[in-house]
């Protein structure tokens, strides 16, 4: 990783100098390196800003941001030479400063001219210096013992100004919809209790970043490990603790909408064609890794995917909100099945329809509380349809291939459509349901 561009300072830098040509060239005055020329691998540490110069709180919450972030025009102002100390330093000091500028001026090229954009895991926060120059000591640990990343490619900060690389790896259109979802998770995320030991080395963004990687693109441990230069275990702990973390604190919300907001927020096709529709439900099948048990071979087995899966039932508003997300169940278990043990019958209202697939034949189950299933007539035992039933029939398709798109949706989380690891298939049901409250999270697909 670069080291700070201040001549004396051995931190790793963090914060790239500015693409502003202006506020670029007050940067390169303020550090007072002769013939200096900032790269776009160039960046400097904490200390030489003033707490003043970061993003304070949250402009969703209110809350402290969790990455710090500088202001905008900031231009950095703590050095040594700008605190007051005996203007006749000690030879040792002297001695100092020459080597260290010697060493960064030789080093500090190299170092921009190989090393890939680094890991916004450098932000942890460095202690600020004070005292006079005489009490510097040159610190003797290794840049990966303070940040956690020698060689790490992406980072928050790097695609900050990328909305193409934040869709692309985390599926939210724009960094402020990444802002958005992390400020939906704190201050708790803060104080995680992990699944293995605490990670230290790598910031709250970076580590939401590497779940929403691990889901949107579900690379291998050791491609992300590689690519935020890190290990392959503390990949792994952030994962599975974040996962788990996120589920906890979103499975808090009531997703689940009013009768009325509903109704404000339907399309008008659907009010006119189908006004009482509360919810349109589907079933989606994750394929997992076939597993060695034979009872459980046979309780995973898809006769509908002629494979390993395991199966839940998805559910959205007509104006595109998932609005339900049923546990994981193996693959073989039937749409009756799953809808016998869900809680639909019980968070909808007498008067409502669902809108289904002619696999969820579970009028009688749904009979006595007044609420209708409205799914495409059976063919079985009969020569043909009626012409107004068929009518019927295709305005109803054109309406729940909403569902369909919507699980689509979800799908474009990958980890969703490759086979699930015999070490996630106890996550599924937590894993499905993130996947899902992330695409609420994205603008509405629904016309």
């Amino acid at each position: 990783m670069p080291l700070c561009a201040v001549p004396g300072c051995a931190n790793p830098g963090v914060h790239l100098f500015p693409k502003d040509p202006t506020l670029k060239k007050k940067w390169e005055k303020a550090i007072r390196r002769k013939n200096f020329v900032a790269t776009q691998h160039s960046r400097l540490c904490r200390n030489h800003f003033q707490e003043s110069d970061y993003v304070g709180e949250s402009a969703y919450t209110g809350h402290p941001q969790i990455c710090k972030f500088l202001k905008k025009g900031t231009v950095p102002s703590i050095f040594p030479w700008s605190t007051q100390v005996s203007t006749t330093p000690t030879s040792r000091t002297s001695r100092y400063m020459k080597r260290s500028r010697r060493i960064l001026d030789f080093i500090q090229p190299s170092v921009e001219e190989s090393v890939p954009e680094p890991s916004s895991s450098a932000e942890i926060e460095i202690s600020t210096i004070e005292g006079p120059i005489e009490d510097f000591t040159p610190k003797t640990v290794s840049v990966s013992t303070q940040c956690g990343s020698s060689f790490g490619i992406l980072s928050l900060e790097a695609m900050r100004g990328n909305p193409q690389a934040i869709h692309f790896y985390t599926g939210l259109e724009k960094y402020e919809k990444f802002m958005l979802v992390l400020d939906t998770l704190s201050p708790m995320c803060n104080n995680l209790n992990y699944r293995g030991s605490k990670v230290i080395n790598v910031c709250i963004g970076d580590q939401l970043l590497i779940t929403l990687i691990k889901l949107r693109r579900y690379m291998p441990d050791f491609e992300l490990a590689f690519l935020f230069g890190i290990s392959q275990t503390t990949v792994a702990n952030i994962f599975v603790t974040w996962i788990n973390f996120m589920y906890e604190i979103w499975s808090l919300i009531n997703i689940w909408p009013s009768k009325e907001l509903v109704q404000y927020y339907m399309p008008e096709s659907f009010k006119r064609g189908f006004p009482n529709t509360r919810i349109i439900v589907d079933t989606t099948e994750i394929p997992i890794t076939r597993p060695g048990n034979p009872v459980a071979q046979q309780v995973t087995f898809s006769s509908y995917k002629h494979q390993n899966t395991v199966k839940a039932m998805i559910g959205a508003t007509p104006g595109g909100l998932i609005s339900y997300v049923s546990e994981c169940y193996g693959g073989s278990v039937s749409d009756r099945q799953i809808i016998e043990r869900s809680k639909l019958i019980n968070m909808c209202d007498s008067g409502d329809s669902i809108m289904a697939d002619r696999g969820f034949n579970v009028q009688d189950i749904f009979a006595s509380r007044d609420i209708t299933i409205n799914i495409p007539m059976f063919l079985k035992g009969k020569t043909q349809l009626p012409g107004v039933r068929i009518i019927q029939d295709r305005k109803l398709a054109s309406k729940r291939v909403h569902i369909e798109r919507i699980i689509g949706l979800a799908k474009s989380y990958k980890i969703l459509k490759s086979e699930l690891s015999p070490y996630y298939v106890p996550l599924a049901s937590r894993i499905l349901f993130v996947c899902a409250m992330a695409c609420n999270f994205r603008e509405s697909i629904m016309k």
